[in-house]
């Protein structure tokens, strides 16, 4: 029995009343079977979008030429779509014409996988003609009827599927698994965009170790190539047991499904192939990978189209991921803090326990034993509210003026300085001893 809200109930009512069937379909009833919270509840009618729109106050067109109309209950909006038939698929994302139909079956063969394809009202209970409910129990993603006519319709089906995968726990069924390895090279026509909130979706689940099936199947060849790279790159040295790719797949794994976190992980050892050198003993060297990583990572991120603040912080961390500078050279720590940020400290911690966790044994109580100090460094900053910023220097741009400088590049010039000064020693940071360093710093200039 499927506990519908309230809004749905009153939706599926009035469209019955009227004289229309109407159910919900689709993710809401896959999640609702498997305990899991729906994100949204969509509504599936025999009703034509004018006739929805006739039968309530508020409504909006948000995909009207597909059949679909947003009908709100109060602040809460659901969209409701009428029964459908596809045309051609042109362009493998969207289907050059559609069909209302009064048939609710003809509507479910269109969908991407069995477990998506089942419908539910209260009046005629669980609508599932493609065993979705047995795919639910055995935990496979199959698609609904032809795979590779579902890919060719929409070739982001392909990611959906390693998503579901990944989010779910489930397996993708081999005669789909087959399509996808076939169809892999028609991705590349799908949008960057639909493609990255497919990845993110991903690596953010409980099984982010799924990508390795995008890499099995052809996909991130697709999109993101560096990755297959990394996944056939052998770390031949004392401090890894895993290739490159494996490496980052265990990592992300280490560390909490936050977004960013996860992307950083992912990317952050990509360019290890690029740097690679090995000895005369045969042990491997990447020296230089955590900037070359940085770079490609940014370039990974813009091509894929994420904006520009998801990609200014996984630069700045994988750039710094790899830094250790010596615990004992207190004014060099308390620069690295401030060239990482004092806000990305704690995610930096993180991503370094993570990174050694996908690591080998080798000196493993040796690296842990640095982050913690690291982590007790950077607390101590927090306790004794060193200035690891610029912005916090006991004077600024104005009380330079006031001296008598001018506006201009000079005045920054100054600043560094008294910061850098004051990263040496933290008691410096005063603003009448300040003021005096500045007054001998600022003569040239006055």
């Amino acid at each position: 029995m499927i506990k519908l809200p309230e809004d749905v109930k009153n939706i599926i009512g009035i469209l019955e009343a009227n004289g229309y069937e109407a159910f919900a379909v689709g993710g809401c009833v896959r999640d609702t079977l498997l305990f899991r919270m729906p994100e949204d509840w969509d509504v599936t009618t025999s009703a034509k979008p004018e006739e929805v729109k006739a039968l309530f106050s508020h409504t909006i067109d948000t995909g009207i030429q597909h059949g679909t109309v947003t009908v709100m209950m109060g602040k809460n909006g659901y969209e409701v779509t009428t029964y459908r038939i596809d045309g051609e698929y042109e362009d493998g994302r969207h289907p050059k014409d559609v069909t209302f139909t009064a048939n609710l079956v003809e509507d479910l063969k269109r969908r991407d996988f069995t477990i998506n394809a089942m419908a539910y009202n209260e009046r005629v209970g669980l609508v599932d003609e493609f065993d979705g409910v047995k795919d639910l129990e055995n935990k496979v993603i199959r698609c609904v009827g032809n795979p590779r006519e579902r890919f060719k319709e929409d070739a982001l089906r392909m990611l959906r599927a390693v998503r579901f995968a990944a989010q779910l726990g489930f397996t993708i069924e081999e005669e789909t698994k087959e399509a996808i390895r076939e169809l892999a090279p028609t991705l590349a026509k799908v949008s960057k965009e639909r493609i990255a909130v497919e990845l993110v979706k991903t690596i953010v689940s409980d099984h982010p170790e799924e990508i390795r099936i995008a890499y099995e199947l052809g996909l991130t060849k697709v999109f993101m190539p560096e990755f297959d790279v990394a996944m056939e790159t052998v770390q031949n040295n004392h401090h890894h047991k895993y290739t490159v790719g494996e490496h980052s797949i265990v990592t992300m794994q280490n560390i909490r499904p936050d977004k960013n976190l996860r992307l950083v992980m992912l990317l952050h050892d990509l360019a290890k192939p690029v740097v690679l050198t090995t000895d005369d003993r045969g042990f491997d060297h990447f020296v230089g990978h955590t900037q070359a990583g940085a770079d490609m990572a940014r370039g990974i991120l813009k091509r894929l189209k994420f904006d520009n603040a998801t990609i200014d912080y996984v630069y700045r961390m994988i750039r710094h991921h790899d830094d250790r500078p010596p615990m004992d050279n207190k004014a060099l720590v308390r620069r690295r803090i401030s060239q990482i940020g004092l806000e990305h400290m704690p995610a930096m911690i993180e991503i370094k326990r993570a990174d050694i966790l996908g690591q080998s044994e080798y000196e493993f109580e040796s690296k842990m034993g640095y982050v913690d100090e690291l982590e007790k460094a950077y607390k101590e900053v927090i306790e004794n509210n060193h200035c690891v910023n610029k912005r916090d220097l006991s004077v600024n741009g104005s009380d330079l003026i006031a001296m008598g400088m001018k506006p201009g590049e000079e005045i920054g010039v100054v600043l560094d300085l008294l910061f850098e000064i004051v990263l040496n020693d933290p008691r410096l940071n005063d603003r009448e001893k300040l003021l005096e360093r500045a007054n001998k710093l600022a003569t040239p200039f006055i």
